[in-house]
C-alpha cells in the first residue's frame, strides 16, 4: 500500500467564549497570521460547537463568535490568505465526529485531564458534550486531513488522542487515509501571565481587570494597566538566567520580547540594569504601537457585523470543498450506503 502525500495544511481554533486577551494573541493568534505566509494552506476556526459544551447565553455566544472572527480579522489573519470559519456552519466537522466517537475508546477520554478540570468533582452533571469533545476536536483537525496543529502544552494531549484516532480508523480500516498530524510546538510566550500575579495566566475570568490586557483595550488603558502591573524592586538583569524567581518581571519581559519580535535574550541585552521605572514605559509605548491598530480595527469591524459575516460565509464556502470530499470518502471506508 503506498504512503498518501497530504498537502501541508494547519488547521487551529479559538472558542468564543468571549473576552479576547494578550495571552490568546501572543499564544495563538500572532503565530496564526505568521503561518500563512509560510508553506502551508492554513484554516482558522471559531468552535463555537465546543463552547456550547458548557451553557451559554444565546445572544452572547453570537456577538462572542463575531468578536473572536473580529480579533482574528484585525490581528492580520487575512481571508485571502487563510480558510477563516465558524464551526457549525461546517457539517462535517460534527459528522466526522460522529465517526471518531466509534473509533475513539472510552478508557482514552477518561484520561483527558482537561475534563476532569473543567467537571470539577461533580462529573456526573457535567455534559455529555463536555466528555466526548475531544472528538470533535480530533474530527475538526482531520476533516482536513491537517499535517499540522499549532498548540501549547495544555492541548497537547488532545493532539495525541487525535493521532490515536487517526491511527485507529487507518488500521481497523486497511487504509491510510487520515494524517498523523503533528504538533507546531509554540515558543516562549504561549503563557501569558497575569499583570497582578505573575504565577498566574492571564485570564478572562480573573475577577480583576486589570490583571490582564483585552484586545478591545484602547491605547489609554493598555498603557495605564502596564503602568500599574506588579513588579519587584529590583533592576531587570542582564541574562535570562536572573528573571528564574522574578515571575513579575519574567512575564513583563516575555511579553516585550513577544511584541517586539525578539528573544528574551535580546530584550535583555537592550534593558538589563534598568529599573521598571524606565522599563514600563518603554513596554507601554510597545503595546501601544502593536495593539491599539488591532482594538480600533476590531470596534469598526464589529459596527458592522454584516462584514465579518459575509467572511464567515465566504470561508464556510471554501471549507466545504475540501470537507465535504474526505467525509464523503470517510462513510465509503466504513461502509455507508450513500
Amino acid at each position: 500500500m503506498t504512503t498518501p502525500t497530504f498537502t501541508p495544511r494547519v488547521f487551529s481554533g479559538i472558542q468564543p467564549s468571549g473576552g479576547l486577551t494578550l495571552g490568546n494573541y501572543l499564544g495563538a493568534i500572532k503565530r496564526f497570521v505568521s503561518m500563512q505566509d509560510e508553506a502551508f494552506e492554513t484554516i482558522y476556526c471559531m468552535v463555537d460547537l465546543h463552547a456550547i459544551t458548557v451553557w451559554q447565553d444565546p445572544a452572547d455566544l453570537r456577538r462572542n463568535t463575531r468578536e473572536l472572527a473580529a480579533g482574528f480579522i484585525a490581528s492580520g489573519i487575512s481571508p485571502e490568505k487563510s480558510i477563516l470559519i465558524n464551526q457549525s456552519q461546517v457539517p462535517e466537522h460534527a459528522q466526522l465526529a460522529w465517526i471518531f466517537n466509534c473509533v475513539a475508546r472510552m478508557g482514552w477520554m477518561k484520561r483527558m485531564t482537561q475534563f476532569k478540570d473543567k467537571a470539577g468533582k461533580n462529573a456526573e452533571a457535567a455534559s455529555l458534550g463536555l466528555f466526548g469533545y475531544p472528538a470533535l476536536m480530533a474530527a475538526d483537525i482531520l476533516i482536513y486531513h491537517a499535517t499540522h496543529v499549532p498548540v501549547g502544552e495544555d492541548q497537547k494531549q488532545h493532539l495525541e488522542l487525535t493521532r490515536d484516532i487517526a491511527a485507529k480508523f487507518n488500521h481497523d480500516y486497511g487504509v491510510d487515509f487520515f494524517p498523523l498530524t503533528e504538533p507546531v510546538i509554540e515558543g516562549a510566550a504561549t503563557r501569558v501571565m497575569s499583570l497582578r500575579d505573575g504565577s498566574k495566566k492571564m485570564s478572562k475570568s480573573d475577577p480583576s481587570d486589570a490583571s490582564r490586557i483585552n484586545m478591545t483595550d484602547d491605547a489609554d488603558t493598555l498603557a495605564k494597566k502596564i503602568r500599574k502591573a506588579k513588579t519587584d524592586p529590583d533592576a531587570l538583569p542582564s541574562e535570562a538566567a536572573g528573571l528564574a524567581d522574578r515571575p513579575e518581571a519574567r512575564n513583563l519581559v516575555n511579553i516585550y520580547a513577544a511584541l517586539n519580535d525578539q528573544s528574551v535574550e535580546e530584550v535583555l541585552r537592550e534593558v538589563g540594569g534598568q529599573q521598571f521605572g524606565t522599563f514600563k514605559p518603554l513596554l507601554a509605548e510597545l503595546a501601544v504601537a502593536k495593539l491599539s491598530p488591532i482594538s480600533e480595527e476590531m470596534a469598526r469591524l464589529m459596527a458592522d457585523p454584516s462584514e465579518i459575516d459575509r467572511i464567515l460565509s465566504r470561508g464556510a464556502g471554501q471549507a466545504r470543498e475540501i470537507t465535504a470530499p474526505i467525509l464523503e470518502k470517510t462513510y465509503e471506508i466504513v461502509g455507508m450506503v450513500r
